[in-house]
């Protein structure tokens, strides 16, 4: 039976499109206002666990989202400190999602964004992220668990919300402790304090309706409830329209879009391990942050993984490269060979925690 769709799941979708196109204008980089892998792997460079000078910046938007779920969940007598469901496992899935999100070139909610900008290579990465949900979706339907969570000392879930605070303070009162980007998308962001403000009234939402890419997919399929869906379809709608009122939308069209390339197997294979990834893990990357908010300490793990695969993800040349035109002179960019293999031995380690994780029912 179809559930009834919450308003405020398809208000936070606008709030979320809204606030992607109000960064872009405020100086994010284009089709890039929001995005959970993008913003994680800016973090990992400004903090050195990688090289990559094009991307290193401390994106106040991940502290704002962490910290306005932590602000919405107090107030709400939601925060929750829970943690030992399977933390090195989440932290392997973690890095994995995001190795698959940098080979497409941006997590679940930017693919929206990208969708809702005319990049029809997003589109390819939406039909590979499906793909992905239903392979895991097949797994949850064997008994797939990462077994339960505890309760634990409270000021454990105050650990990661009390890092990203730690964090931004850190940045604004001692910048020369991180490396920031001069050219590139790193070089390319509002400005700090409205990044922040506009993050932290997104992570409050989002707390508050459980916003979710993945969980839209995936409830939509097992239980016909397109609840968390709407928002997804919000997000795009908004997104689509904004551009279209701003003058930004050029059409739909593969070529040279803004941090992407048209390397279309393995923008749907990226995609792909990133669903099955965060079916696995219980939510998207969005989601994962939210729930680190909410006092939940696996989920703060599975964003340190994040962090973790980001690292290596560009240490060792496993992104996607974006094409380019400059001086006339074209370049298709696309995926290295060791992203592709990071990618299929994803697949490979997916399987196997899928494989072990799972106790078929037997029939009654």
């Amino acid at each position: 039976m179809t559930k009834k769709i919450n308003p405020m799941v398809i208000a936070t979708g606008v709030a979320v499109g809204l606030a992607a196109l109000a960064l872009t204008a405020l100086g994010n980089p284009a089709n890039m206002g929001f995005c959970i892998a993008c913003f994680l792997r800016d973090i990992a460079g400004a903090t050195r666990l990688h090289t990559a000078a094009a991307v290193q910046y401390v994106r106040p938007e991940i502290v704002g989202i962490v910290l306005g779920s932590t602000v919405m969940s107090l107030a709400g007598h939601e925060f929750r400190a829970r943690a030992g469901s399977s933390p090195a496992t989440r932290f392997i899935l973690g890095a994995f999602v995001m190795i698959g999100a940098l080979v497409f070139l941006g997590c679940p909610l930017r693919m929206v964004i990208r969708m809702g900008g005319g990049d029809l290579n997003a589109f390819v990465g939406l039909a590979g992220f499906f793909i992905g949900i239903l392979i895991g979706i097949f797994f949850l339907k064997r008994g797939f668990s990462l077994k339960r969570s505890y309760e634990v000392a409270k000021s454990e879930g105050f650990v990661l919300p009390g890092a990203m605070a730690v964090l931004l303070l850190l940045v604004l009162t001692l910048p020369a402790l991180f490396a920031f980007s001069e050219e590139g998308p790193g070089s390319k962001h509002a400005p700090a304090l409205a990044a922040f403000g506009i993050a932290l009234i997104v992570g409050a939402l989002a707390q508050k309706s459980r916003l979710c890419m993945v969980g839209g997919m995936r409830d939509a399929v097992m239980f016909r409830d397109f609840n968390l869906l709407s928002g997804f379809a919000a997000i795009f709608a908004t997104v689509l329209l904004g551009n279209i009122v701003l003058g930004w939308f050029n059409g739909f069209s593969t070529y040279l879009q803004p941090i992407a390339h048209a390397s279309q197997l393995w923008n749907l294979l990226g995609m792909v391990l990133v669903g099955w990834g965060s079916v696995l893990l219980g939510g998207c990357p969005l989601r994962q942050l939210i729930l680190a908010g909410e006092g939940n300490g696996d989920a703060a793990v599975t964003v340190l993984g994040m962090v973790v695969g980001a690292a290596f993800a560009h240490n060792f040349k496993l992104a996607g490269a974006a094409a380019s035109l400059k001086d006339g002179v074209y370049a298709a960019g696309g995926v290295a060979t060791t992203g592709k293999v990071a990618v299929l031995l994803g697949f490979a380690v997916l399987l196997v925690i899928s494989l072990l994780n799972s106790t078929r029912k037997e029939a009654a």
